[in-house]
């Protein structure tokens, strides 16, 4: 109990609590700075300051004085205390003070500090456990006893009563740590298993943060792509404007200087025609033939051919040279198709091929975007969309619109056909060979030469061409089929224009033990320096 009287002794008398920075008075009395620091400032207005214990008074605002001795007394008493947010339950007993508890009686429905529990009684009945305040639950609602077993067939915890005369009598029970320990068994694995899932749900979160980063960066780069692209648009169109305007002021100030110099000629030249028709009136106004008939002849006097001429020049004076500014003007044209270059860009979704069209000696990988030629019979069933006299796949999507592309790798096989078809191609026999009909399109190469073919019509392509990867572009409403190789640099290799009927499939035919692979398109800057 001394440790309880000392806890009295270390009281601040104002906030109860043990000192924090206690502080004396002249009267010998010690308090936390901070309270009555407080209570100091509240006598403030009547003038006169007081103890709060023993009411000495002064007129003047007392000193306070550090008490480093009890400071010191009370920093050890509270290193002696343990930790009570670690244990966070009380002694039942200690009711001078709060003493952390370090056991509770189920019997007793108590808690003990070290103290209590060293006199506390050792008999069987007063079963110890970890502190805790619901003692009441570890008791038989029905006996008042503490429980001791489980029922495993009502899983529920009973005392002895209950399992000898109660209602669980005859019902296969369990000690309480024995049926504890099955529990936490199956909790482990139960923990295990959610261990896994949590690390597969973190292995997505990683995938799907990286997706998202590398989203946002393809984001940044075309919106820096696609201001730079607007900023020299407005770069181009602001130096036509200049150059346009320019010519017009500059042809006007041309204008204006020759208008300026034929007025000054016809002043003159009218100026001329006055003083001529004044001495035609003066003849005209004389009594005597002989001055008039000596005057010379008045046929020169309206020069018509002078007039026209200067008719002529006003005319060519006033026009300006549109034809100049036209063409600078058609530099527009020019512009704008940099900006559809530019700025059209359109990704497709991945090609997947249709296992359901695949020949049996085509072998469709996992993914289903790559085609192997394969010497075993895959043994799929046979349907009219499957095709059957030649190792060929079509895609399962179909274009009905719009522009699309994408590329093939045919590095893996030294002979193969690509191209696109209409989904009413033949699926047997010669005819439904790709390129050998009117319903498909198609780039092949075989004994190391490359072709272009339509309705069996084959066109060979002259030079060396590499064509380990090829990429097809269709415009649809345009009617317009293109090959590419994509080497370095990229090589268009030839483009057919037809009347498209139908929707599109991309075709593909491999041979030889080959393999081939199809993807959407995935590098916009190599489209871009294509198109």
């Amino acid at each position: 109990m001394a440790s309880a009287d000392l806890r009295q002794e270390l009281d601040c008398s104002i906030c109860l609590s043990i000192y924090t920075d206690p502080v004396t008075l002249r009267c010998g009395h010690n308090f936390c700075r901070v309270c009555i620091d407080r209570v100091l400032d509240a006598q403030e207005d009547t003038g006169v300051y007081s103890c709060p214990d023993c009411r000495a008074e002064s007129q003047e605002r007392p000193a306070l004085q550090r008490n480093i001795t009890l400071c010191n007394i009370a920093e050890s008493f509270l290193s002696t205390l343990p930790d009570q947010e670690e244990t966070g339950y009380l002694c039942t007993y200690c009711i001078h003070s709060p003493v952390p508890a370090a056991k509770s009686c189920q019997l007793c429905e108590a808690s003990l500090c070290d103290d209590h529990l060293r006199v506390h009684s050792k008999s069987a009945g007063h079963v110890l456990c970890d502190p805790t305040t619901a003692l009441g639950n570890r008791k038989c609602c029905v006996h008042k006893k503490i429980l001791e077993y489980y029922c495993t067939e009502d899983d529920v915890c009973i005392c002895v009563s209950c399992s000898l005369a109660g209602e669980h009598r005859g019902h296969l029970v369990e000690m309480l740590d024995e049926a504890s320990e099955k529990k936490k068994e199956k909790l482990r694995n139960v923990l295990q298993k959610l261990t896994t899932k949590r690390g597969d749900t973190e292995k997505r979160i990683h995938s799907l943060q990286k997706r998202r980063r590398e989203d946002q960066g393809k984001v940044v780069g075309l919106t820096d792509r696609v201001n730079a692209l607007f900023r020299d648009i407005r770069r181009q169109l602001k130096d036509l404007e200049k150059r346009v305007l320019s010519e017009i002021s500059r042809q006007e100030q041309c204008f204006s200087l020759s208008v300026a110099d034929l007025i000054q000629q016809m002043e003159i030249k009218k100026d001329e025609l006055s003083g001529k028709m004044r001495h035609i009136e003066e003849l005209c106004n004389m009594s005597d033939p002989v001055t008039v008939l000596r005057e010379p002849d008045t046929g020169d006097l309206c020069d018509t051919e002078d007039t026209e001429r200067h008719d002529s020049q006003v005319r060519g004076a006033g026009d300006l040279d549109v034809g100049l500014i036209s063409g600078t003007l058609h530099t527009l044209s020019d512009i704008i198709t940099g900006i559809n270059t530019g700025i059209y860009v359109q990704e497709d979704t991945d090609i997947l091929l249709d296992v359901t069209t695949a020949a049996n000696d085509v072998q469709i990988s996992g993914d289903r975007k790559t085609a192997s030629s394969s010497h075993i019979n895959q043994n799929r069933s046979v349907t009219p969309e499957r095709f059957q006299s030649h190792p060929q796949v079509i895609s399962s999507r179909r274009f009905s619109s719009g522009r699309h592309y994408w590329e093939v790798d045919v590095s893996k096989s030294v002979s193969w056909r690509v191209g696109m078809c209409y989904p009413s191609i033949d699926r047997r026999g010669n005819q439904s060979l790709i390129g050998d009909n009117n319903k498909s399109w198609c780039l092949r190469r075989f004994n190391n030469e490359c072709s272009v073919l339509h309705d069996s019509t084959d066109i060979p392509l002259a030079g060396n061409i590499p064509c380990d990867r090829v990429r097809v572009y269709l415009d649809y409403e345009a009617g317009q089929l293109s090959f590419y190789s994509l080497g370095d640099p990229i090589r268009h290799l030839h483009t057919y224009t037809a009347a498209l009927t139908e929707p599109l499939h991309a075709a593909l035919g491999v041979w030889r033990g080959g393999r081939i692979t199809i993807s959407g398109a995935d590098r916009v800057q190599d489209w871009e320096e294509l198109a």
